[in-house]
């Protein structure tokens, strides 16, 4: 995206990328479905960025959601609000848009350089690459934009390994951390086994006071999934703070304690807990396994009432979150307070930054996406302006 404003701009332009081809978090972003931005109003879509929403805020009302729904429509993306407010490309792929982008550069004459892996400026004060062929490299450009995204794709290039370059130069990194991220639980042996990787749908989950309608997937280290990531940052901080967090899991978010008791109090007969369950209360076999879970081996000895308050609100102990490399998005990065209003890094004077190295983080349904967009596109103006002003 900065790119994009400073070609339009009339600048030359050369992307440098440590992997073997341009854009490679954006394709897998958009492997179930390219979610680019999301539809609702502008202030309750800021409050989505939390502490960090006054910060962003300028980027996002300078390059709106409505303003990139109309860029994808220029590459010849024209997209769609889903039921859920979420906004898709048509073809809801990633990559017709991504090469359609790629294109329009090619066309401005940016230029692309592959397998060169950053690793800081010289004592010259030059950026200094290790190329394609392992052989140290060093460019010196007017200006400079760094979009190196966070710690949660190393296997696509973003391993966060950028902090420890900034922080040679004394600025103020908050630490990378798992953001929009699974966590873990001490499952006993058997129920692992036998349910990772199945789903529990159309439940509710509530940590401090916070209610996500959702779903979930049972891992083979704990819980992940939508309804997970978007309490992950609340359950994050609950465990930094006391080493571990309460959830609990409604798997009937529908029925009362008191509907769910009336069925579950009718007499068994021979058939197994698990059929009973399955029938009295329409629950699925990873669920009433999460029931089992919970209780320890005393489920059917429990009175009905007490079943069906467990089936409301299944208590889980999270101990710690899952590894980067399984995070969607991680949280930390760059101080806001090391950048200026124009995303220009205060201690490297020509030097922006944009983009999932910022010290912000933002739940799953075009957040992610749409600030970093906003944020390449603020980079990329301030980038401009700082080479005019020095023309």
């Amino acid at each position: 995206m900065a790119a994009d404003i400073l070609s339009a701009a009339g600048i030359a332009v050369t992307v440098y990328d440590r992997m073997p081809s341009l854009g490679r978090k954006l394709l897998i972003a958009g492997r179930g479905g390219l979610n680019l931005t999301h539809s609702e109003v502008i202030e309750r879509f800021l409050a989505r960025y939390g502490e960090a929403a006054e910060h962003l805020r300028p980027a996002i009302a300078a390059f709106s959601p409505d303003d990139l729904r109309a860029f994808s429509e220029t590459l010849g993306q024209p997209t769609f609000i889903g039921t859920s407010g979420r906004v898709f490309p048509k073809d809801m792929k990633s990559s017709p848009l991504l090469r359609a982008w790629l294109r329009k550069l090619d066309a401005a004459g940016v230029a692309v350089r592959l397998r060169y892996h950053w690793q800081g400026w010289t004592s010259e004060g030059a950026l200094s690459f290790i190329g394609p062929d392992g052989k140290d490299i060093s460019h010196s450009p007017d200006v400079t934009v760094l979009a190196l995204g966070g710690a949660s794709w190393p296997k696509l290039g973003s391993d966060g390994g950028w902090a420890g370059i900034l922080q040679k130069e004394k600025i103020d990194i908050t630490a990378l951390r798992p953001a929009n991220c699974g966590f873990a639980i001490s499952w006993t042996d058997i129920f692992r086994q036998r349910f990772a990787g199945q789903p529990l749908k159309r439940i509710a989950m509530t940590h401090d006071g916070e209610t996500i309608r959702g779903e979930a997937v049972i891992a083979h280290y704990g819980i992940e999934g939508g309804a997970v990531y978007t309490l992950s940052k609340r359950l994050r901080e609950t465990i930094e703070k006391a080493g571990e967090a309460k959830l609990t899991v409604d798997l009937r978010p529908d029925m009362t304690q008191k509907q769910l008791a009336a069925p579950l109090g009718q007499p068994r007969g021979k058939q197994s807990l698990s059929t009973f369950l399955r029938k009295a209360s329409s629950l699925s076999p990873p669920a009433i396994g999460l029931l089992q879970e919970a209780a320890a081996g005393k489920l059917g000895a429990m009175p009905a009432y007490e079943m069906a308050g467990l089936i409301k609100a299944v208590p889980l102990t999270l101990t710690g979150t899952a590894p980067n490399d399984r995070a969607i998005s991680s949280a930390g990065g760059i101080a806001f307070s090391e950048i200026d209003e124009a995303f220009m890094l205060r201690k490297k004077p020509g030097t922006f930054a944009a983009g999932e190295m910022l010290d912000w983080e933002a739940p799953t349904g075009g957040y992610l996406l749409q600030a970093c967009f906003a944020t390449g596109a603020a980079a990329g103006r301030g980038a401009v302006a700082w080479l005019k002003a020095r023309a």
